[in-house]
């Protein structure tokens, strides 16, 4: 599995409740643009629509190469699941405040896929929780380091 590109603001911005691995409907210019990687993720979001999962604001740019038949770059695209799937992220997504990201796009078997979480959004006071316990892994990792050092 070669990651393609990722999205680290749902990290940051969303604790993740569950993933799931989504195949992607594509045109052959989008393939061939996200092959030289022309893609960005970081806005794109996730819903479910009459029983059918859609990727908004992923932007694929057009493929340089293309004709007349280039693709939208930011046209929304369907993603494929499993219906049982499609069942849980419709629950999901009803709960007030979870919201469906993508966490990265990936090559499986020579194929385009998502990785697609359902993320609960962060309060402020938990990010910067999430950055006071990153400092302070560090602090203890630089000490560690120089006491190993200094023996």
């Amino acid at each position: 599995m070669a990651e393609i590109v990722s999205n680290p603001k749902a990290r940051r911005d969303y604790q993740i409740l569950e993933t799931f691995e989504a195949g992607l409907v594509l045109r052959g210019t989008e393939v061939k643009s996200i092959r030289a990687g022309h893609v960005q993720i970081s806005d794109a979001f996730a819903r479910v629509e009459r029983d059918e999962v859609w990727l908004h604001n992923a932007h694929i740019e057009e493929y340089t190469h293309g004709n007349r038949e280039n693709h939208v770059p930011k046209a929304p695209r369907k993603l494929l699941l499993h219906r049982s799937e499609i069942r849980k992220l419709h629950e999901f997504s009803a709960v007030k405040g979870n919201q469906l990201v993508p966490l990265s796009f990936f090559w499986k078997d020579g194929r385009v896929k998502v990785a697609l979480a359902v993320g609960k959004a962060k309060a402020q006071y938990d990010k910067r929780e999430d950055l006071k316990r990153r400092e302070a892994d560090r602090e203890m990792k630089r000490e560690l380091a120089l006491r190993s050092k200094g023996r």
